[in-house]
C-alpha cells in the first residue's frame, strides 16, 4: 500500500498519466492478491470463476481509465513534469514484480490453481509495466520526448485488455 501512496504523489507531483495508470494497476495487484487468499481459503469452483471476473472487470476499468486519460494528455499537448522518484520507484518496482510473479506462477502451478497462476500473470503485468513506465518517463525527461508519457499509459492498456480477455475467456 506504501508504493501506491508514493505513486500518487509523485503521479500528482508530475501530473503524469502513466504513473497514476501504474498506481491504478498496483491497486488491481493489491485486489487480486485478496482475492487469491480469500480463494484460497477454501472456496469452489463458482467462487474461482468469480474471483477471476473480478480481476479481470478491474483490468477492464483501468484500460477504460487509461485510454481516456492518454488520449486527453495527447490531444491537450499536457507535459508532465520530471519524476526522478517516480523512475527509481517504477524501477525498482519491476525488478521486484517479475520476482514475485515467477514465484507465484510456480506456486500455482504445483498447486493446480488456476486463481493463483492469473494473479502471478497480473504481478507479471505489473512488472511489464513498471518497466514501460520509467522508460517513458526517462525519455521525458532526458530527451524532451513528452509524448512518452501517454505512451507508456497506452501501453497499460494494451496489457490490461490482454489480460482481462485472457481470463474472461478461459485462456488464463
Amino acid at each position: 500500500m506504501i508504493g501506491v501512496v508514493v505513486l500518487a504523489i509523485t503521479a500528482i507531483k508530475a501530473r503524469s498519466v502513466a504513473l497514476a495508470g501504474f498506481g491504478l494497476d498496483s491497486l488491481i495487484e493489491i485486489g487480486a492478491s485478496a482475492v487469491v487468499v480469500w480463494e484460497l481459503s477454501g472456496t469452489g469452483e463458482c467462487q474461482q470463476r468469480r474471483a477471476l471476473r473480478l480481476i479481470a472487470y478491474a483490468f477492464i476499468a483501468l484500460a477504460v481509465y487509461l485510454l481516456i486519460q492518454s488520449t486527453w494528455v495527447l490531444a491537450s499537448d499536457h507535459r508532465a513534469a520530471h519524476s526522478p522518484a517516480g523512475i527509481g520507484w517504477t524501477a525498482i518496482t519491476a525488478a521486484v514484480m517479475f520476482a514475485l510473479a515467477a514465484g507465484k506462477a510456480r506456486t500455482g502451478a504445483a498447486l493446480g490453481n488456476p486463481v493463483l497462476r492469473t494473479e502471478g500473470r497480473v504481478t507479471l503485468i505489473d512488472g511489464i509495466l513498471a518497466a514501460a513506465v520509467p522508460t517513458g518517463l526517462l525519455l521525458n525527461t532526458v530527451f524532451g520526448w513528452w509524448p512518452a508519457d501517454p505512451a507508456a499509459g497506452y501501453v497499460l492498456v494494451y496489457y490490461a485488455v490482454r489480460e482481462a480477455r485472457a481470463i474472461l475467456t478461459g485462456h488464463h
